[in-house]
């Protein structure tokens, strides 16, 4: 006869009250760890998937994603001449903020080096990649922008020939697609005001500290694909020579995100999982300990009829592990049902469920010990009482 199990039964309302507050606190760890997981994918999206070994950005600066960064426009024909290099396209991204039927949007403008990027490394949903070198544009779902809807970027009108879903910016941003001749006429955009306040200013000294690079340049980066027989320390020093350029590995870009842009934000996460572990642990210790309290009679009659201590440790134990076993399997079906409903992406990733799982298990292993040990201070002679 499993004490445990007829302990349970015998309060199953209290049970369950107790696993469904376990499984939210389940469902907020999950949440949380799975909401920094999202993040990292979504930072990391873009240099996963746009195929680039290196990275050339503005010298001095680890752009274009953990800081600004803006190189000559010629910096890709400069690059191509480098022994090496087998493909070179430059990089725009922008956050933009438009209009379209009445609704404001926004979406990280992103412009791929046509004819030699069509975009084939995103992955459509729906239509087809650029198939010409201005005003066609792929949108990410969250955009809010369908197939064949026509908007309005800086002076040109564009046509969604393509729509993607998940593609999105570090900050949560949908991504759209064009060309980055088109991104850099978005971008450099002005007001008729703007071009008049230009042309007094033009006329003004100005200090000695000019950049080599246009102030007006759109260019974030150049991406630099390897020939399989280069040697990439020569070509990055060929490049770091110039001066004017840093060389960045794909490994480096990924460093720089989840080292520095990203670390504070993981140092939180894993202060916020890390409290509420701790609730969980209050809450399952208080319940076990509210359940031998209340089962003192019972226990000192075990005691009584010659029930050894391991059998009293077992039903306590045995208690506690149901509900952390629960509570993780409610939480996980809570998880799964809520979060695909987030405006963030939300990764549940198993190696993550394993290790909440090893510390529920240390969890409701420690929570028992406050219930042990009340139980056996029970003595046989408290049946009388």
């Amino acid at each position: 006869m499993n004490l445990a199990l007829k302990d349970v039964r015998h309060n199953f309302g209290r049970f369950l009250m107790t696993v469904a507050g376990v499984a939210f606190l389940v469902t907020a760890s999950i949440g949380m760890i799975g909401l920094y997981r999202g993040i990292v994918a979504d930072a990391l999206l873009v240099i996963d998937r746009i195929g680039a070994d290196l990275w050339v950005v503005q010298g001095g600066r680890a752009g274009p994603f953990s800081e600004s960064s803006a190189i000559s426009s010629d910096m890709d024909r400069r690059v191509e001449g480098v022994d090496g290099a087998a493909g070179v396209r430059r990089f725009v991204q922008i956050s933009q903020q438009f209009e379209h039927e009445g609704r404001t949007l926004r979406a990280s403008l992103t412009g791929l080096d046509y004819p030699r990027d069509t975009g084939a490394w995103v992955p459509l949903v729906s239509g087809r990649h650029l198939a010409n070198g201005h005003f066609e544009a792929i949108a990410d779902a969250s955009v809010g922008l369908v197939l064949g809807d026509v908007v309005r970027l800086g002076l040109d009108d564009f046509t969604i020939v393509g729509v993607t879903r998940g593609m999105v910016d570090i900050s949560g941003d949908g991504l759209l697609f064009v060309t980055v001749n088109d991104a850099m006429a978005v971008a450099q955009r002005r007001t008729s005001e703007e071009v008049l306040l230009a042309r007094g200013a033009s006329g003004r000294a100005t200090s000695g500290s000019g950049s080599s690079v246009a102030q007006d340049s759109k260019i974030a980066a150049v991406l630099v694909t390897l020939d399989p027989a280069a040697d990439e320390a020569a070509v990055r020093r060929a490049i770091l020579a110039w001066g004017d350029a840093n060389v960045l590995s794909r490994a480096d870009q990924r460093n720089l995100l989840l080292d520095q842009r990203l670390w504070r934000l993981r140092i939180q996460i894993l202060a916020f999982t890390g409290v509420l572990l701790v609730v969980m642990a209050i809450v399952i210790s208080l319940i076990i300990y509210m359940l031998t309290q209340e089962k003192r009679h019972q226990i000192a009659m075990l005691k009584l009829i010659g029930a050894r201590n391991g059998v009293i440790v077992g039903m306590i134990s045995v208690q506690a592990y149901l509900i952390g076993a629960g509570g993780l399997v409610l939480g996980l079906g809570l998880s799964n049902l809520i979060f695909p409903f987030f405006p963030r992406r939300v990764v549940i990733d198993p190696g993550d469920i394993v290790l909440l799982a090893l510390a529920i298990a240390v969890i409701s292993g420690f929570a028992s010990l406050l219930g042990i040990s009340r139980a056996l201070k029970v003595r046989a002679q408290e049946v009388l009482s």
